[in-house]
């Protein structure tokens, strides 16, 4: 390093030199000058202990996204990125060198080759040009419907016992439609003596529940429950090559939903945590997922939902899953979630306001003490691309904080043109598999079938032990294969699933004492009361 570097640059820079394989992300920037001498850089094999992109409109957080993604990819590790403003899907095509990328280059020591990242292009239930995702609503799971349909912890309770009992009968949760008709039965005469003794359903309850469904339904929403189901261990994937594939989430077209789109990013994570098995610590992740607007995941988010979040981010990085999230600054995420999140890029903060001021003063008090910086200034006098960041060290230790110049991505910073993005979804080995929607038989059909017998008759109780139903083997190929022996042992590890979290309600707790003879025949849920399923 050169005699002309300050020894305060080089105190930074020694905090990030280390020997395994790392990420570059820029140079230290002291008073306005970028030393390329003193890279910035964090290790891959941290990566799993999650971090924070942070900071205000427009000062860079999706570009430093796509350079993150694009070296992640070029390590062989598959990512996730949430395209909320459409334009993170130039992600797949090579960057086009100019002179502004030239210079930003020369200034922090980069050798930048223009180069794109495998890609797959995706969107929710359909709504946008990319190949559709869609979960099952029995695999969604009553905590994660509750947010999307902005229930209060009594209807949440409620749902939860609608799923339950679909459960216990046989009845597959597979569309928004499937879950109207047992709810609208439970409402019923007949319904009702079925849950007697348990506590039932308020009628009350029921029409608001009922109400935030058919909303969802007329918002267009309701594309994205049904089959056939998305499954996350696409997610994984790398390319031939070698390198990861960069599945790309496109948004824009459910930006009017922040609540389905937010929850939608939690039951990935939910159901990679309760699918992949652990493996501690890697020397690089399995996957990194990157959560966008994610102060979108906690705005009224229950006190059993933010417990679910808060196990799910400390728990799945045993699985080698790391999770960055995205948002404007450090007080929009629990502190409890903020704790595990050891690696930070904060992009600058504006203090207009007193509102401002306070949350600048709350995010420096986040931060390791600085000997080479005044963070209230610096934060604030950030441009476009720069950002104050810290680290895990190798040995997790927190590294000194560093200004930072950030590199300019190598793929294309903007989105590739519709027909290119057209094209590389109808080419995708994926279109033919998750394309067409599937209507299959399920609660709907069984219950409306039922009230057209002239008398009706009650739905049957599961199968014994070892017995042969065919709707539970129709179920097992989807949501219910997430039942299995190790649902106790997850239970016990994860902390809860839908009883668990939900056992502080004395309605449950006497539902919970009638059902348990049939626990061992029903479905599993574990985290959010998700289902789970056997790869």
């Amino acid at each position: 390093m050169s005699a002309l570097v300050p020894s305060a640059v080089r105190e930074i820079a020694d905090g990030y030199a280390f020997t395994g394989p790392a990420l570059d992300l820029g140079a230290v920037l002291l008073d306005g000058t970028a030393y390329a001498e003193a890279p910035v850089r964090v290790p891959l094999a941290v990566l799993n202990r999650h971090g924070l992109v942070a900071g205000a409109t427009g000062t860079g957080k999706t570009k430093t996204l796509q350079l993150i993604a694009e070296q992640l990819s070029a390590q062989g590790v598959p990512v996730f990125l949430a395209d909320i403003k459409g334009d993170v899907s130039g992600v797949a095509a090579p960057g086009e060198p100019g002179e502004r990328t030239a210079a930003r280059a020369a200034e922090v020591g980069q050798d930048w080759q223009p180069r794109g990242c495998p890609a797959e292009f995706y969107a929710l239930g359909g709504l946008g040009s990319g190949i559709p995702l869609r979960a099952t609503v029995t695999s969604f799971g009553p905590l994660l419907l509750s947010k999307v349909l902005d229930l209060n912890e009594t209807q949440e309770s409620s749902l939860g016992l609608v799923f339950h009992y679909a459960d216990r009968n046989g009845l597959e949760l597979y569309d928004l439609k499937d879950l109207t008709a047992v709810i609208t039965f439970l409402t019923s005469p007949e319904g009702k003596e079925e849950l007697k003794g348990i506590g039932g359903i308020s009628a009350a309850t029921a029409g608001v529940i009922l109400r935030s469904l058919t909303l969802l339904e007329n918002e267009g929403a309701g594309a994205f429950f049904g089959e056939p189901e998305f499954d996350t261990a696409e997610l994984l994937r790398t390319a031939d090559g070698g390198a990861g594939v960069v599945s790309v989430l496109e948004l824009p077209a459910v930006q009017d939903r922040p609540r389905l789109f937010s929850t939608f990013l939690m039951w990935l994570l939910a159901d990679l945590y309760q699918e992949l098995p652990e493996v501690g610590d890697l020397d690089r992740p399995k996957l990194v997922f990157f959560f966008d607007e994610a102060h979108l995941l906690f705005k009224g988010a229950s006190k059993a939902f933010l417990e679910a979040i808060t196990q799910t981010v400390r728990l799945i990085r045993s699985k080698g899953v790391g999770i960055f999230f995205v948002t404007q600054t450090p007080k929009d995420v629990p502190a409890d979630v903020l704790a595990q999140l050891g690696n930070r890029v904060q992009h600058a903060l504006r203090a207009f306001t007193p509102d401002d001021a306070k949350a600048l003063k709350a995010t420096v008090s986040t931060f390791p003490k600085s000997p080479a910086y005044d963070l209230g200034e610096v934060l604030t006098s950030l441009g476009t691309g720069e950002a104050v960041i810290t680290v895990l060290s190798e040995k997790g230790a927190p590294t000194p904080v560093a200004a930072t110049r950030l590199r300019a991505p190598q793929s294309l910073m903007g989105p590739i043109a519709p027909a290119a993005l057209q094209a590389a979804v109808d080419g995708s080995a994926l279109a033919g598999k998750y394309r067409d929607a599937i209507d299959r038989e399920s609660a709907y059909e069984k219950l409306a079938a039922r009230a057209a017998r002239p008398e009706a008759e009650p739905v049957p109780d599961p199968a014994p032990a070892g017995g042969a139903e065919p709707a539970r083997e129709r179920l097992s190929e989807r949501s219910s294969e997430r039942a299995s022996g190790r649902a106790a042992e997850r239970t016990q590890e994860g902390g809860g699933g839908l009883l668990g979290s939900l056992m502080s309600n004395p309605a449950l707790k006497s539902f919970a004492r009638s059902a348990g003879t049939q626990l061992g025949r029903e479905i599993s849920r574990s985290l959010f009361g998700t289902s789970r399923r056997r790869r």
